[in-house]
């Protein structure tokens, strides 16, 4: 079984979320056309998606949605709890931390870092902050490879090489600025002022359409 790329691994987390709502419902199965309205993308390339994952169904009766999502779940490796800390606990990093306490997910938020002493020391939304200057020690102690980064720009490449330097294997990047890392780091950059931006062309151009 070949390893599904970024793109892919993007899909099927979107794919996994349907097949939920899907269960929740009472429902047993799931057509490769609901997956590509649900996600975006054409029937074909759903059906590609499952077969690369081994996972079967037909045109008659679509996939089974207990087996698809048992699949997908092996493979993403969903049953293990994953460990994530976070850097900057600023207005966004706050609001990161309050989404997280709320939300049933494979993922915690271990910890998360500031260099502002009026801010460590704290629990905010149930996770511990602590000074910067423990988080390489913490990294390597807790063995944690994930790292979400929302400090202001200035500071992201100092803390991204800090990260690297520790053990950090993947990085969720808010700042507004591109981060340099190793080839074997992943890096899912953010930017949500170009996503705003984006809107907002899509949103004049349909206007001109009418």
């Amino acid at each position: 079984m070949r390893k599904p790329k970024h793109k892919t691994v993007e899909r099927l987390l979107k794919y996994l979320e349907y097949v939920k709502k899907k269960m929740n419902d009472g429902n047993m199965s799931v057509f490769s056309h609901e997956l590509a309205k649900y996600v975006g993308v054409s029937p074909a390339q759903v059906r590609q998606d499952l077969m690369d994952l081994e996972i079967k169904g037909t045109p008659q009766s679509g996939y089974s949605v207990e087996e698809f999502f048992n699949a997908i779940c092996s493979h993403l490796k969903c049953e293990r709890k994953t460990k994530v800390i976070l850097i900057g606990v600023g207005n966004l990093g706050k609001a990161i931390l309050s989404y997280f306490l709320k939300r049933k997910s494979t993922l915690e938020i271990a910890a998360a870092f500031d260099s502002d002493a009026q801010k460590t020391g704290r629990i905010f939304s149930g996770t511990p902050i602590l000074n910067i200057e423990e988080v390489e020690k913490y990294i390597k102690r807790e063995r944690i490879k994930v790292a979400i980064i929302t400090t202001p720009q200035e500071s992201a490449q100092r803390i991204a090489d800090l990260l690297v330097r520790a053990g950090i294997r993947s990085i969720v990047n808010f700042a507004p600025v591109m981060i340099q890392v190793p080839e074997n780091v992943f890096v899912e950059q953010i930017d949500i002022t170009l996503s705003i931006e984006k809107a907002a062309y899509f949103a004049d151009e349909t206007l001109e359409a009418k």
